[in-house]
């Protein structure tokens, strides 16, 4: 029998077709799973099977007329006429390439000092945020400049050094939860005075959040997957 971190790896490795199946199984033996079931819908959606993923929606919202995620992928299919074969690959070209990790220029970070849950809990993956330099600190934000969180001190003030010197980087939201954001940031120009210095220095502890917190940050991950 798959199991529930099996069908959100599989996701989350852009595998969409085995993630449908997957997921399929889950619900063999649960009918009324309803995480299953938002993230079988997640995956019709990607592949494209809108008239899939709306009746699988709708199983959800049969079963919690309130469920957030299915409320708000309804509203985003009923507001697209028609995602096609173009949105399907673009989709799965996003989510696989958006986190593409390069040693020495991206690195997974949990922010800290977070803003209240209810801005967290309504990042999407893939989410693109602006950061900004205050109090020798790095302030990350949402493109409105509404506030997320801060880098922890020891990677902010690295950072804060090579922008000042000229470097560029960019930063998505990886995962989130009312409790946790976990972004990254990816390095897209160094200045010729860093050219052999790396943004990011590999540590014992892993670059990946997900190792470093196991399970628990998997599932956040694919949260915000699903409400993408």
């Amino acid at each position: 029998m798959p199991s529930k971190n099996l069908a959100i790896q599989t996701a989350l490795s852009g595998d969409w077709q085995n993630a449908t199946s997957i997921n399929k199984a889950l619900l063999n033996d649960n009918p009324n799973d309803i995480e299953a079931l938002n993230r079988l819908a997640f995956a019709f959606t990607i592949l494209g099977k809108i008239k899939e993923a709306k009746t699988t929606y709708k199983k959800v919202l049969g079963l919690d007329s309130l469920n957030p995620i299915a409320i708000r992928n309804m509203k985003r299919l009923a507001d697209t006429k028609s995602l096609g074969k173009m949105a399907k690959k673009q989709s799965f070209t996003y989510v696989r390439n958006t986190f593409l990790e390069e040693t020495g220029k991206t690195k997974i970070i949990e922010l800290i000092n977070l803003a209240h849950p209810r801005i967290t809990a309504n990042l999407r993956i893939g989410q693109p945020l602006a950061s900004c330099i205050k109090r020798l600190k790095i302030f990350i934000q949402d493109m409105e400049k509404q506030y997320i969180g801060v880098l922890p001190d020891d990677i902010g003030k690295r950072l804060i050094k090579f922008i000042k010197g000229g470097n560029q980087y960019e930063t998505f939201v990886r995962s989130a939860s009312n409790h946790s954001v976990i972004v990254f940031i990816k390095e897209i120009k160094r200045a010729t005075r860093f050219k052999n210095q790396p943004s990011f220095l590999q540590s014992n502890d892993s670059s990946s959040i997900f190792e470093k917190n196991g399970p628990k940050n998997k599932n956040h991950s694919f949260r915000n997957l699903e409400e993408s």
